[in-house]
């Protein structure tokens, strides 16, 4: 279940706080071809299995577009704000430390990092999703994404 925050003031005094982990989801092969047919990235080491199979990853990989966007999918399942609207900023800091296999598992943790009162009203929070792939030490994604509410 995601935590609630319905004011700024809950927002603010949650910085610095760990806020849990989602659930796995696997990384098939129809979820990234899908991605590519979407993005027209094509390249083999995604959309080949045959061909990967014989590169050093021994299988296709996820773009690492596709990791950061599932952002989108995690972050709700981490927080639930109850705000009269919110805007996706943007994000700094994105990495991608490890590629994310075909059939691997990852799933997102989340840390509230920042939170500041804007100029316009709102309350900008800096979140950072860990995008964590199952029995790898290495993460695949670590970003900072930026979201500004308006209570």
């Amino acid at each position: 279940m995601p935590i609630v925050f319905d004011s700024a003031e809950s927002l603010l005094a949650a910085v610095g706080q760990s806020l849990g982990v989602t659930p796995w989801l696997t990384i098939d092969q129809q979820r990234i071809d899908t991605f590519a047919d979407a993005t027209g990235d094509h390249q083999w080491i995604h959309v080949d299995p045959v061909r990967a199979a014989q590169s050093s990853f021994g299988s296709t990989i996820a773009h690492g577009f596709l990791t950061v966007s599932l952002c989108a999918f995690f972050l709700p399942q981490l927080i639930d704000v109850r705000m009269k609207m919110g805007v996706n900023v943007g994000s700094d800091r994105l990495r991608f430390p490890n590629a994310v296999k075909c059939g691997a598992r990852i799933r997102a943790a989340g840390e509230l990092v920042a939170a500041e009162a804007t100029r316009d009203g709102g309350l900008q929070t800096t979140t950072r999703l860990t995008i964590e792939i199952e029995n790898e030490a290495r993460p695949a994604c670590v970003v900072d994404l930026l979201s500004r509410y308006y209570f």
